[in-house]
């Protein structure tokens, strides 16, 4: 079995758009379900060689289920979310997180109780960084 690794960078688009579909559906998905959840599909056969060709480079894995693969990927969902989010604060943001977060506070509309979630966590990170240093 090959070892997991992070998504990288390189992927094609169609590739990152199957593996961003197998983990919106929760990181365990059919063929099918991974086909009717893209963005103008490609025949089955062209799906298939797709998640074959991601699975020999490593970045699935599949169960057969009666008559059926289901895929999932080897890097855990938190490496992938790491991964995106990195890709999308460089791609955006010119790697600035308080640009994104600023973006993220002032064009969304938030609760009174969203915003007191978020102080709290804000809150809650600076004293354990004080209490480590």
């Amino acid at each position: 079995m090959k070892k997991p690794k992070a998504i990288p960078e390189k992927l094609g688009g169609r590739e990152r758009e199957i593996i961003d579909t197998i983990f919106a559906l929760g990181n365990r998905a059919s063929a099918e379900e991974i086909r009717a959840r893209l963005i103008d599909p490609p025949g089955d056969s062209s799906v298939r060689v797709m998640l074959a060709r991601l699975e020999k480079k490593g970045f699935l894995k599949h169960q057969q289920e009666g008559l059926r693969y289901v895929y999932s990927a080897t890097a855990s969902p938190t490496v992938a979310k790491r991964t995106a989010l990195q890709r999308y604060l460089q791609t955006f943001f010119g790697g600035s997180r308080q640009e994104m977060l600023m973006a993220l506070i002032t064009e969304s509309p938030w609760t009174d109780d969203e915003f007191d979630a978020l102080k709290a966590e804000i809150d809650r990170v600076r004293s354990e960084r004080k209490q480590q240093s």
